[in-house]
């Protein structure tokens, strides 16, 4: 068995899966302060201390540019971890706590660490850089990182089995869409462009971060309006994006309001939509050829009216979504005309069975 936990920052989910990794049990802890109490929770939920257990899969969140996949974790993990914790500051303490704790309760079995930002190690320079004094950017570690990584894997791997084609040869868009959000251009199964970059703050609209702003506003903030740069953080990251414009980040809230006539509302979900199609559009010219487009994540999976508004209009590049199949059918599945040259699809992630998958691959090379 393998058990797989994803850790938050304020919550620590937990799954079991048997040798052909099928889940078996899991659950939930929510509203976290503490997370080796959360995990001894969990713990005793599961009765791990009697558990034919093969590993643990650790869900981290930022590798650097150290960890460019999963990895056993051992003294010289958890001390990199520690040490990257300035560029995750609210998840790192909270992946290392977990790590710690789970190495203490079983130390007879191998901990794995799979790296959010792992998957996006394969990004050419080009699209990692930023436009920075050199210098400043070596010593900061200033680049774009990208996150969601572990999820855009397995959507794109998943996405390739709905198609029957092989992922090597496959150039698809993710859209994950939650409250956090995030699009990733994936050729043959490696990420090539992703729109977070140095922090999950950019890119995308989100339910409270801005997503792309320009950086000019903070020194507009501080200067003119006299905010401190905790205040603008906070703004940016808590109190923009689609709370930001209409006072709810659920985007099933904002689209009734919208329905009902609100103007607010209206107008922050045409922002977000508008967000995501022109991430489409620049990832299909960055990929050259585009071959399906995946819909993931709470947002992505459940809202027809998201699919359908971000991908209005794009009919000239051979995207065009089907409007019945867009409105039901099962949980996996093609929602583009039948004879659309890109297909688009709705495909479910699996944060938890990627971990697992990843965790069993290291063990078995």
């Amino acid at each position: 068995m393998i058990l797989v936990l994803n850790c938050g920052s304020s919550t620590l989910k937990y799954r079991l899966f048997d040798h052909d990794r099928r889940p078996v049990a899991g659950g939930l802890v929510e509203h976290v302060t503490d997370h080796a109490g959360a995990l001894r929770r969990a713990a005793d939920d599961l009765d791990l201390s009697r558990l034919p257990l093969r590993a643990v899969g650790h869900r981290d969140v930022h590798g650097g540019t150290r960890f460019r996949s999963p990895t056993v974790v051992d003294d010289g993990v958890r001390q990199g971890i520690r040490e990257l914790i300035p560029l995750a500051p609210l998840h790192n303490p909270a992946n290392l706590a977990v790590i710690e704790a789970a190495r203490a309760l079983r130390p007879d079995v191998p901990h794995v660490a799979v790296f959010d930002t792992a998957f996006h190690a394969t990004l050419p320079a080009a699209a990692a850089t930023y436009a920075l004094d050199a210098e400043l950017a070596a010593r900061y570690g200033i680049r774009r990182y990208g996150f969601h990584g572990t999820s855009h894997a397995y959507v794109s791997r998943r996405t390739a089995e709905l198609l029957g084609r092989p992922l090597a040869e496959l150039n698809t868009i993710v859209l994950h869409l939650g409250n956090g959000a995030s699009a990733c251009a994936v050729a043959g199964g490696r990420s090539v462009e992703t729109s977070m970059g140095f922090t999950p703050l950019e890119g995308l609209v989100m339910g409270s971060r801005t997503g792309d702003i320009d950086p000019a506003v903070v020194f507009h903030l501080a200067r003119v309006a006299g905010l401190g740069l905790a205040d603008i953080e906070d703004a940016f990251e808590h109190r923009g994006g689609l709370r930001g414009l209409c006072g709810d980040n659920d985007v099933r809230a904002v689209a009734e309001h919208a329905g009902a006539g609100d103007p607010a509302a209206t107008l922050a979900l045409d922002v977000y939509c508008h967000r995501i199609r022109k991430y489409v559009g620049a990832y299909h010219a960055v990929l050259g050829r585009l071959d399906a487009i995946a819909f993931t994540a709470g947002v992505g999976e459940h809202s027809a009216l998201v699919r359908q508004r971000s991908l209005a209009g794009l009919e000239p590049l051979g995207i065009a979504v089907d409007p019945a199949r867009n409105a039901t059918g099962p949980a996996e599945r093609v929602i583009s005309h039948v004879d659309s040259p890109v297909t688009v699809c709705v495909v479910p992630t699996d944060e938890e069975r990627a971990i697992a998958d990843e965790t069993a691959a290291l063990l078995a090379g």
